[in-house]
């Protein structure tokens, strides 16, 4: 085994942030965490727990009720978020380095989040400085115009797949809204989450608006989803942990967002661009890993061009590079961690007797440590197969034939989940009738997974609750107050006056 990469001045204990300072939790508790590649505990993290719940949220509640930061103008929010992009873009080769470390992530995929990050950043300091809100007239009658302002404090609970982005799709809009937050990152991959204190300190972010605490989902995530002072919450990860919050947040009938799993189908029918659908359809599933929700992890293949597809689409997964993340020509790296690795490895030996093995199925030559696994395809694979119905969330696609239109609309909505769809198809007619009856949120015709920021993010079914992205966004974390203003004689009906007569 190759020297195992170490980025240098790594931390060994990593803290919470709460009101402006790192701090440890309240009762000393901490947890191991492990780097992927060499599945080494490398430092421990402060385990946060109610108490530490409750200190985050005071602070942020002060923070919102007494602090500036929700009573700033727009322009002056806006150029605070500037500055949190300006710092995230100069950290970039550092930010992808640590991603990289902990989460398993190919170096030159890591590399492409954390421009995003920033991009998030900057797109939403330009929105709040454009946002207007609507006036509604009656002439001599009655105006009414929209209130908008920012809701409160906001528990963001966020994943461990791209980590540092998906966390910034979330901080962005809630602070330019004028939000204060509670972070609560996932406990696999604490390390990059731990750099947006300082960012936001070197920024001029006041104390209390941005906490941070880290810990275990069943602790902290679940403290910060039942705590009353907490009036919204997003989350981003899996469809049964999102069933959890649902329950536990309706005592307080908190707002929730939820983005949730996913197994979406990427459907190439004949008359498709072979080639560049075979790029899209490997990308769709064998970027970040495999570790991605919206992952076109079922490939429905029109039949009369299927032997030609697997052949084609088997023999580039078997060239696929697998290796170290840090290394620049490594395609898939390692998984986030040895539980999570054990899950897909599980799937892999589902899927050799619910398929025909075409690539993979076991751990790629030359990489017996960590948490490698092999890209893995199986094609004639049945529409009540495990891995045709239940997300993986690795580098596994399962392949079906399909014989006409119907047949394959009846495959793509044929599981739980609605995320992502991908199309592919020369005919215009067909792409935009299939677009609109396939049960996904998000839809790509002849596409990889290329999202305008402006369009709303989330899905159907069990993939999801409500919609962020845009000014749906800044929708979730403000209230819109109606105002309503009469300019003329009222007419009210005068209930009781001739009784008194």
């Amino acid at each position: 085994m190759a020297e195992h990469y170490l980025p240098e001045n790594l931390p060994t204990h990593i803290q919470h942030y709460i009101d402006g300072k790192f701090v440890d939790s309240v009762g000393g508790e901490t947890f191991d965490v492990l780097d992927p590649v060499s599945n080494s505990n490398y430092a421990t993290a402060a385990a946060g727990q109610k108490a530490d719940i409750d200190l985050a949220v005071a602070a942020a509640t002060t923070a919102f009720t007494d602090g500036p930061w929700p009573r700033m103008k727009p322009r002056e929010r806006a150029r605070v978020l500037n500055k949190i992009a300006d710092a995230v873009e100069a950290q970039e080769g550092r930010l992808a380095e640590l991603e990289t470390f902990d989460s398993g992530l190919p170096i030159t995929q890591a590399r492409g989040q954390a421009l995003r990050a920033a991009e998030n950043f900057r797109f939403f300091a330009d929105l709040i400085v454009a946002q207007f809100d609507d006036a509604m007239k009656v002439p001599g009658s009655q105006i009414n115009y929209v209130n908008r302002k920012p809701i409160g404090v906001a528990g963001l609970i966020t994943p461990w797949n791209t980590p540092f982005m998906l966390e910034s799709w979330k901080l962005a809009p809630a602070l330019a809204s004028g939000c204060t937050v509670v972070l609560k990152p996932a406990e696999f991959t604490p390390l990059s989450a731990s750099l947006w204190a300082t960012i936001f300190e070197e920024a001029g972010l006041p104390n209390g608006v941005f906490n941070l605490v880290n810990g275990l989902g069943e602790d902290a995530g679940d403290a910060l989803v039942k705590h009353p002072d907490v009036p919204l919450i997003s989350f981003t990860g899996e469809t049964t942990t999102g069933q959890t919050i649902f329950r536990n947040a309706a005592t307080s009938l908190k707002g929730l967002s939820m983005e949730l799993g996913g197994k979406s189908p990427c459907v190439v029918f004949a008359d498709a661009d072979l080639d560049a659908a075979i790029d899209s359809a490997l990308f769709g599933v064998f970027s970040l890993n495999g570790e991605r929700c919206t992952a076109g992890s079922r490939i429905l293949v029109e039949r009369s061009i299927y032997d030609e597809f697997c052949e084609k689409y088997a023999a580039r997964a078997k060239n696929i590079v697998v290796g170290d993340p840090h290394d620049p020509k490594t395609e898939v790296g390692a998984l986030v961690h040895p539980e999570h690795y054990n899950k897909v490895m599980s799937y892999v030996e589902i899927g050799k007797s619910e398929g025909r093995l075409l690539a993979g199925g076991g751990r790629p030559e030359g990489l017996e440590h960590g948490n490698s696994v092999a890209p893995t395809v199986c094609a004639d694979v049945k529409p009540d197969a495990r891995i045709f119905q239940e997300e993986i969330f690795g580098p596994v696609v399962a392949i079906t034939p399909f014989e006409n239109d119907d047949e394959a609309l009846t495959l793509a909505n044929g599981v739980k989940y609605g995320l992502a769809a991908y199309i592919w198809t020369q005919n215009l007619t067909r792409a935009h009738n299939f677009a609109q009856n396939v049960e996904a949120g998000m839809v790509w015709l002849n596409s990889h997974n290329v999202r305008d920021l402006r369009t709303p993010f989330g899905g159907v079914k069990a993939s999801g609750l409500g919609h962020e992205g845009g000014f749906r966004s800044i929708d979730f974390y403000t209230d819109q107050q109606a105002v309503h203003i009469t300019l003329g004689t009222v007419h009210t009906p005068k209930f009781g006056a001739s009784a008194a007569n």
